[in-house]
């Protein structure tokens, strides 16, 4: 697995990509921090940071199948693909490597945003624990989604399909709460009930109001498991079919 996680942090860092896609994702965090600093009623500055993680994942939803779609797909199109499946290296390694790349690239985007906090605490005020249950909820979320995009990168072998249908199912999935919530689904409680369970966007908002709950941590690690092991069934099936 390690060989995997060095190969896809190679091809994420030894190019222009990690880089881009982070000077992308600050430039988005800076937007909006200036846009709460203009709101703002007094001229101390006193951030929990809780909103602004909240409005960061409408416009980290973007960034989110570009950072994977070239997972699996680019592995398909290249004909590396049968490198990976010919390897001693498990299918589950492989997808666990790639991964936790992808997250090591997230945690990286993360580090970058934590420059605000520290700006913010030498001329004001952060209201430090929602400011760490932000950062728990907006890590949760995006290796969440992380994982889906891996997965919808594992059916093509075009990486602009995959980042596509990732925007697509990632807007479907991020807005499912309020799609639950429409008159006609309103009709049908029990649907009602299902679609609010797996809506995302409900939980991550207790998060970025300075709340942990144990059931909100239970769904995004469950959640992260089960496209992870679906991914592995997509990867292993097409193992097998190659012989």
């Amino acid at each position: 697995m390690l060989s995997i996680y060095k190969k896809e942090l190679q091809s994420f860092f030894f190019t222009p990509f990690a880089y881009a896609i982070t000077a992308l994702f600050m430039f988005l965090f800076t937007y909006i921090f200036n846009v709460a600093i203009g709101d703002l009623t007094q001229s101390t500055l006193s951030f929990s940071f809780t909103e602004i993680f909240y409005d960061v994942t409408f416009y980290f939803i973007f960034l989110v199948p570009i950072m994977t779609m070239r997972t699996f797909a680019d592995e398909r199109k290249f004909g590396t693909e049968i490198l990976l499946m010919t390897s001693p290296v498990s299918v589950l390694q492989i997808v666990l490597g790639k991964f936790l790349a992808n997250i090591t690239v997230f945690l990286f985007m993360l580090a970058g945003s934590a420059l605000f906090p520290i700006v913010t605490a030498i001329h004001g005020e952060v209201i430090v624990g929602q400011l760490i249950c932000a950062y728990i909820g907006f890590f949760l979320w995006g290796a969440m989604f992380i994982a889906l995009g891996m997965l919808i990168s594992s059916f093509t072998e075009n990486s602009i399909i995959a980042a596509i249908v990732g925007e697509i199912v990632m807007f479907a999935f991020m807005f499912i709460d309020d799609f639950s919530q429409t008159g006609f689904i309103s009709q049908f409680p029990l649907l009602q009930d299902i679609l609010y369970a797996f809506a995302a966007q409900p939980k991550f908002s207790y998060f970025s109001q300075g709340f942990i709950r144990l059931s909100d941590i239970v769904f995004f690690i469950s959640a992260i498991i089960v496209f992870l092991a679906w991914n592995y069934i997509v990867i292993e099936k097409r193992r097998w079919n190659r012989g």
